[in-house]
């Protein structure tokens, strides 16, 4: 089996759980800095876990790109 699968598996869950952590600290009316500070940790655990998945990663590296972009302007996507 290969190594990365493992690792790719922790990142996977650390991405995870922190959407699950966004999720609630919305759902008690958080502040913006909160929020934000978590948005931050996701990007961050968002790239390790792209790095820990190689090359099979290109559609979630393009997704993550676009996130950062909304981050850094500080807008929201337009669904």
């Amino acid at each position: 089996m290969d190594e990365r699968y493992g690792r790719g598996m922790d990142e996977a869950r650390a991405v995870i759980d922190r959407l699950e952590r966004i999720e609630a600290l919305e759902r008690e009316g958080a502040r913006p800095e909160a929020l934000l500070a978590e948005v931050r940790e996701l990007l961050r655990e968002g790239e390790a876990w792209i790095a820990a998945e190689g090359a099979q990663s290109e559609p979630a590296a393009a997704a993550l790109d676009r996130c950062r972009v909304v981050y850094d302007f500080g807008a929201a996507p337009v669904a």
